[in-house]
């Protein structure tokens, strides 16, 4: 990670300043990648989150020290996952996009938990749902030991989809607490204008 002031960190030199941020944007990429996404995009939001101004892709480029297309395609994930989002730099001419990260947490969480995760429990259950069905309706036509293999099958399966529909109500429980928090804190985001102070 790049360690100088391109005058869109507020690192200006200091080496506390310096380490804290490559800390930050260490630690929310190795949190990124244990939750299934990519080192490189919880940098990318680490160093959105902890800029005091809007940065560019190429501002990102040369913060963290990877390719534009590397930028740009963690970017579009962000964008997509509600973590990031373009704004406006009155001043900046060109055709220079800039982005900030998203400061309402809850919503974040929300948008994960909504999106991939519910999905994927979803996904799960008709699988298992599928596979069961399968099973009972081709029973007859099994041997016995394979019926006897069928029947694990499917007391392994509903097994697992007690589990599933615990993480599904847990989910559901987050995501009802996100909505409750969310109503009851004033909204973090920002205007998508931003002047340079």
């Amino acid at each position: 990670m790049a360690s100088h002031d391109n005058g869109n960190t507020p690192l200006s030199g200091s080496p506390l300043l310096e380490s804290v941020h490559d800390d930050m944007l260490s630690g929310l990429g190795q949190l990124a990648s244990y939750f299934g996404f990519g080192k490189v995009m919880g940098q990318m939001f680490g160093a959105l989150l902890m800029s005091a101004r809007p940065l560019s892709l190429d501002d990102l480029v040369e913060r963290l020290g990877i390719s534009k297309a590397n930028v740009s395609v963690n970017m579009r994930t962000l964008e997509n996952l509600g973590m990031a989002r373009e704004v406006y730099v009155k001043g900046a001419g060109g055709r220079r996009k800039y982005y900030v990260a998203e400061g309402d947490f809850w919503q974040i969480v929300s948008n994960i938990l909504q999106g991939r995760e519910m999905r994927d429990v979803d996904r799960a259950l008709m699988v298992m749902d599928a596979n069961i069905r399968r099973l009972k309706s081709e029973s007859p036509t099994l041997t016995e030991d394979e019926r006897a293999t069928a029947v694990v099958y499917m007391a392994r399966m509903e097994q697992m989809r007690g589990l599933f529909e615990f993480a599904r109500m847990m989910i559901q429980a987050i995501l009802s607490q996100v909505e409750v928090a969310s109503d009851t804190e004033p909204s973090a985001a920002a205007d998508d204008d931003w002047t340079p102070g």
